[in-house]
């Protein structure tokens, strides 16, 4: 090898070494997941058998892992301790039966005497979220899969007089605003989340005289998530909450908000959308979902 060739070589390989510690992020691999939310387990109605079914069937679909979207059981708001742990004994039992890796998010029923009527004590060690990290772990947090960045937020506020409202809080902003800065540029980035951050739901329902329509149904502050998803390749978000099926785009970001395993509750279909789940595809730097029922019939349909 000649000098000058071997000079050319050296520059070229100090000058890789001096570019910046992350690069533009790899393709990723494409694979499929599966979302489930708003199972609302409970022994009545044939809500433990639905679920079972739904998970049973979702084993049959082939897939890297699952998450759940929130509302795992109904309810821990309105109940006593051993009704609560009850409740998350049996969905422990019945998740099994889907023998994925699940990933799970909070949603505002699974919350642990959260209600002005309820008169557990707020010392309680399993009082709000508490219930809930003994038995998942933290309420937000991400994670990596196949080339693809995963965020999971916790929408739920518990207030000081025992009530609970959609938002996310300022210290979880913060850290989400750090967690994305952190990606490499161009990273794939899928958001999960309970209540919605960008829905329709209130053109499905009938006229309602209220001022605020939006409280109690999606965040009361989505603005300031939406904002911090600007200049970051946000995929998609996956919502839960509403029972219903539906698919916004707004600022070149798919929200998908999910149709519920329970449905109408146990009673039917919610809004036309039958008891089931959500099928998730990533391929190509894109997210492709399709919804999936799994055959439960209502012992008491009460379809909306």
């Amino acid at each position: 090898m000649n000098r000058r060739r071997f000079l050319s070589l050296t520059g070229a390989t100090l000058g890789a070494a001096s570019l910046p510690a992350f690069a533009l992020a790899p393709p990723s691999e494409p694979f499929t997941f599966l979302f489930f939310t708003d199972a609302h387990l409970q022994p009545e109605l044939n809500g433990v058998l639905g679920t079972g079914m739904a998970f049973r069937h979702g084993r049959t679909i082939k897939a890297d892992f699952a998450i759940n979207g929130g509302d795992h059981v109904f309810d821990s708001n309105a109940v006593s301790k051993p009704r609560a742990t009850q409740l998350y004994d049996l969905y422990g039992k019945t998740e099994q039966d889907l023998g994925l890796k699940m990933y799970h998010v909070l949603g505002n029923h699974d919350v642990f005497a959260v209600t002005p009527s309820n008169t557990v004590s707020i010392n309680d060690n399993l009082y709000g979220k508490n219930l809930y990290e003994e038995r998942f772990g933290k309420t937000y947090y991400s994670f990596d899969h196949k080339g693809c960045h995963f965020i999971v937020l916790d929408s739920i506020v518990v207030n000081a007089d025992r009530s609970y409202e959609g938002m996310v809080d300022a210290a979880q902003l913060q850290w989400l605003s750090a967690d994305l800065a952190a990606l490499p540029p161009h990273m794939p980035v899928i958001v999960a989340i309970h209540y919605p951050v960008v829905t329709a739901f209130v053109q499905y329902e009938a006229a309602k005289p209220s001022l605020d329509s939006r409280r109690g149904l999606s965040l009361i502050n989505s603005n300031e998530v939406i904002d911090r998803f600007t200049g970051y390749n946000v995929i998609g978000v996956l919502q839960g909450h509403t029972h219903v099926n539906e698919l916004v785009v707004w600022k070149g970001v798919p929200y998908h908000t999910c149709g519920a395993v329970s449905g109408n509750w146990w009673h039917g279909t919610r809004m036309g959308t039958p008891e089931g789940f959500t099928v998730v595809e990533v391929a190509n730097g894109k997210m492709a979902t399709r919804y999936e029922t799994y055959g439960f019939r209502s012992i008491e349909p009460q379809n909306t």
